[in-house]
């Protein structure tokens, strides 16, 4: 099966999270009128007992192939996870609906441009990460605390996505 990677847009992801970008966002200055504030651009989830919010950078290595070999999905049924990138790439977005089970033929593609992060949605099945360029690091908001919080699902080796 071969995916083709579309453009990502706040439309386009909404059943899957949201996405984070200052374009078309809420804002206002601050300090004095020498920053904006773009505020509230994504819904963090971490309502599940005895969560709280944890603040990480990820370091993903690029991957070079077009089309991509999608390895696994996973799901965090405890909370959402946001990506935002420390640098200005490119990166694919792999998704399918929430559920106990993943269902490969639900899976949608979208590639993020620069300035652009993303939220999953409590349960929604993610591919990891898929930078393009170089090696990307990444502010990730998710949950940490007490359960399991991350499910994982191999995919076949015949699943690909092309940018």
């Amino acid at each position: 099966m071969l995916l083709h990677a579309s453009t990502l847009t706040r439309e386009r992801f909404a059943p899957f999270g949201d996405v984070i970008e200052c374009a078309g966002a809420r804002h206002y200055p601050i300090n004095a009128g020498t920053a904006q504030r773009y505020h509230d651009l994504a819904a963090i989830d971490v309502a599940e007992a005895n969560g709280r919010p944890a603040l990480s950078i990820f370091a993903a290595q690029p991957v070079h192939a077009n089309p991509v070999a999608l390895r696994l999905m996973e799901r965090h049924p405890l909370a959402s996870q946001a990506f935002v990138p420390l640098a200005r790439g490119r990166f694919l977005v792999v998704v399918a609906p929430p559920g106990d089970t993943l269902d490969a033929g639900a899976l949608q593609a979208f590639l993020a441009r620069a300035g652009q992060g993303v939220n999953y949605a409590r349960g929604v099945w993610h591919h990891p990460l898929l930078t393009l360029e170089d090696l990307t690091e990444f502010l990730v908001v998710d949950r940490e605390g007490p359960g399991s919080n991350c499910d994982e699902t191999p995919l076949p080796a015949s699943i690909q996505v092309a940018f």
